[in-house]
């Protein structure tokens, strides 16, 4: 069975969508069988999906967008066929992210370190927690200086939550990929970005190894 990762969290501008592809991409680049599913209403992976097409640097994924009645037969359908499934659910509880957490081995929570990011996840750890998930939390559009990254990282430590070793940066790399309908690690692979995706995507495999 895969190992399926739900990316979510409640805040809107988290990076939720750009984190999904991006960890998709790169865990195909390396080799997997992943498929990527948009479970979000607002669709920002399918269209993303749309511009991929014709890519010639795009690595081999499978890619659905179901909702409603249709995402448990959908789950079940391509759990059992790949090897990891990245769940990009919608920005809400509703009934949907229920279900796409439900069906998740790990809840992976990307939030800017900031302390509104901080006070929004309450409610996807909540959920999370009401559904018995695996979480780990992934710092994304990290600031090059400053001090807020290591106070964010020093609260979460305090709170004993499982904040992943890799973060991924406030580079302009990783909306110019996306904007290609590809991963950075595919459009621009000699780059930091590209690092900082493969070390996010290593982390999983880590994780999914147990």
């Amino acid at each position: 069975m895969a190992f399926v990762v739900a990316v979510a969290q409640r805040k809107g501008g988290a990076g939720k969508s750009t984190v999904a592809a991006t960890l998709a991409t790169t865990l195909a680049l390396a080799g997997h069988r992943v498929t990527l599913l948009d479970t979000d209403p607002q669709q920002t992976l399918s269209h993303w999906y749309r511009a991929r097409q014709g890519q010639r640097q795009a690595a081999p994924l499978q890619f659905e967008a179901p909702s409603g009645w249709r995402i448990p037969a959908t789950l079940d359908r391509v759990k059992a066929e790949g090897e990891i499934v990245v769940l990009d659910t919608p920005p809400h509880a509703d009934t949907d992210s229920r279900i796409a957490m439900r069906a998740a081995d790990l809840v992976l929570v990307p939030l800017q370190p900031s302390p509104a990011d901080l006070w929004a996840m309450e409610a996807t750890l909540e959920q999370a927690q009401a559904e018995r998930r695996h979480v780990a939390l992934l710092l994304n559009r990290v600031p090059s200086s400053g001090r807020l990254r290591e106070e964010v990282a020093a609260e979460l430590a305090r709170r004993k939550l499982p904040l992943l070793g890799p973060s991924l940066g406030n580079r302009t790399a990783f909306a110019a990929a996306f904007g290609q309908g590809l991963g950075v690690a595919e459009a621009a692979p000699r780059g930091i970005a590209a690092a900082e995706a493969r070390a996010l995507a290593l982390a999983i495999e880590q994780l999914a190894k147990g």
